[in-house]
C-alpha cells in the first residue's frame, strides 16, 4: 500500500502554528511515524526515532545535553521510551516559548505517561492518530461529522449511495495500514498475530511488569466478544476468574496501549455521567476479528457477532472523523434503566446533540428510532438530528430530524 494522506495532518499543522509542543499519540503501526517523517521533511525539521538504540541511550543518559546539541525544531518519535526527556523538553519550552518547538509521537496513552503530562501541561496539545478510517482508505476526505451539526437552514442533505458489498470485508480488514495492504486473509492474520505478540510482550512490559502476558491475551479475546456492550468489571472478573483489582490494572494496560477504547455514558445530569457504565470497543475491528477467528463468512452467518462488530466499526469510524472535524464533538452512549438506548451520542461544545443508532441489517423500521425519539423528547431544541446507520442501500427521512442512512455515507458522502 502506498503512502496515503491522513486527514488529521491539518490539525497537527494547525497546532504547531500556535503551540510549543504537540503530542501525536495512537496505537503502534497506525501511521504515526509515516506522518511525523512527512511533516519533518516538509518543514525541514530534524527527525529522531527512539525506537533506535543509539538516540534512546543518549537521551536517557543526558536529556538536557541531548536537546542542547540539536537546535531548531525537532520531531521525536516514540518519546514514551525515554521518560527522562520530559523535564528537559519542559525546560527548553520554558526557555523559548515559540510555537512549533517539538512534535512528539507516542504509542502509549498520555495518562500512562505522568512525567510528560505533568511537565508539559499548558505547553502541549494532544492529537490522536487512529488506524485508517474508511474515507482515508478510499482517499475520499469526509466531513460527515461536521455536516451532522450544521444548523437546520444550512445543513446539506447527507447523500444516499448504493450499498457497499464489501462492508464485512472492511470490518474484517480493519484500518491498520499494514493489515489493509495485505489482500491475503492468511497473511493479514499473521500480521495481527505478530502485532499482538509485540504489544503484549514488549509495550506492556515497558509500562509495568506483567507476569502473565497470556492472561492479557485471554482477557483481550473476552473483551472482543463483548465489543459494543457495557463494561462490567464484576461480571468479567467472574468470567475470567481474576480479582477485580488485577482485572482493572490489566484493563488499564490495554487502554494505555490503545487496544481497547471506552465511551462514557451520556446524561443530562453532568454529575451522573461518571457513575454509569461506559461502553466497550476494540480500537480496530480487524484486530477483533483476528482475536475471534472471524472472517466475512462468519460475520455474515453469525448475526450477533455481525451486529456487535458493525457497531464497533461505525463507532470507531465516527470517532476518527470527529478527531479531525471542525466541530470536535465528544462521544458518549445513552441508556436508561427503562431500556431506552442510543448507541452513540455526539455532543458539541454548545451542548447540541446528535444521536446515532447502528444496525447491521438493511431493514429499517420506525421502531428503530425509539431511543432517538426518547432522547429528542428529553433534549428539545438541543437535539439536532437522529441517524440510523444501516447495512442497506437506501436512505430515507423518518420526519422531525430523523433519517436512515447507509453505512457507506460515512466514507462516500
Amino acid at each position: 500500500m502506498g503512502v496515503r494522506a491522513r486527514s488529521i495532518q491539518s490539525a497537527v499543522l494547525s497546532a504547531l502554528e500556535d503551540t510549543p509542543a504537540v503530542f501525536l499519540h495512537g496505537p503502534r503501526q497506525a501511521g504515526k511515524t509515516t506522518l511525523a517523517r512527512g511533516i519533518a521533511a516538509d518543514l525541514g525539521w530534524t527527525y529522531l526515532s527512539f525506537d533506535e538504540q543509539l538516540p534512546r541511550a543518549a537521551a536517557s543518559a543526558d536529556p538536557e545535553g541531548f536537546l542542547a546539541g540539536r537546535p531548531g525544531s525537532l520531531v521525536l518519535d516514540e518519546v514514551q521510551l525515554v521518560p527522562e526527556l520530559a523535564r528537559a523538553i519542559k525546560a527548553e519550552v520554558d526557555r523559548d516559548r515559540r510555537p512549533g518547538r517539538f512534535l512528539l509521537t507516542g504509542s502509549t496513552d498520555l495518562r500512562a505517561l505522568p512525567a510528560l503530562a505533568e511537565s508539559l501541561v499548558g505547553r502541549m496539545e494532544v492529537v490522536p492518530l487512529w488506524p485508517f478510517a474508511a474515507s482515508e482508505i478510499e482517499a475520499a476526505p469526509s466531513d460527515w461529522v461536521d455536516r451532522l451539526f450544521a444548523t437546520a437552514d444550512q445543513r446539506p442533505s447527507l447523500p444516499v449511495t448504493a450499498a457497499d458489498p464489501s462492508l464485512l470485508q472492511r470490518i474484517a480488514a480493519g484500518g491498520f495500514p499494514e493489515a489493509v495492504g495485505r489482500r491475503d486473509p492468511a497473511r493479514r492474520l499473521a500480521w495481527f498475530d505478530s502485532y499482538l505478540t509485540t504489544i503484549l510482550q514488549r509495550e506492556v512490559r515497558e509500562l509495568t511488569q506483567v507476569a502473565e502476558p497470556e492472561a492479557l491475551f485471554r482477557l483481550l479475546q473476552l473483551l472482543a466478544r463483548r465489543a459494543g456492550g457495557l463494561l462490567n468489571f464484576a461480571d468479567i472478573a467472574r468470567t475470567v476468574g481474576m480479582p477485580q483489582t488485577t482485572l482493572k490494572r490489566y484493563f488499564g494496560l490495554l487502554e494505555a496501549t490503545f487496544l481497547v477504547r471506552t465511551l462514557p455514558a451520556w446524561s443530562g445530569n453532568l454529575g451522573l455521567r461518571l457513575l454509569k457504565s461506559p461502553k466497550l470497543f476494540l480500537v480496530d475491528t480487524g484486530l477483533a476479528c483476528a482475536l475471534l477467528g472471524a472472517d466475512p463468512t462468519r460475520l455474515k452467518n453469525d448475526g450477533g457477532l455481525r451486529g456487535a462488530l458493525t457497531e464497533n466499526f461505525a463507532a470507531l469510524e465516527i470517532l476518527k472523523q470527529a478527531s479531525w472535524s471542525l466541530t470536535r464533538p465528544r462521544l458518549f452512549h445513552y441508556r436508561t434503566a427503562a431500556g431506552h438506548e442510543v448507541d452513540l451520542v455526539l455532543e458539541n461544545r454548545a451542548g447540541q446533540v446528535v444521536g446515532v443508532e447502528v444496525k447491521a441489517s438493511s431493514r429499517v423500521e420506525s421502531s428503530d428510532f425509539r431511543g432517538l425519539r426518547r432522547l429528542r423528547g428529553l433534549l428539545g431544541e438541543r437535539f439536532l438530528r437522529g441517524v440510523v446507520l444501516h447495512g442497506g442501500r437506501d436512505g430515507a427521512s423518518f420526519g422531525d430530524g430523523l433519517v436512515a442512512l447507509p453505512m457507506e455515507s460515512l466514507w462516500r458522502g
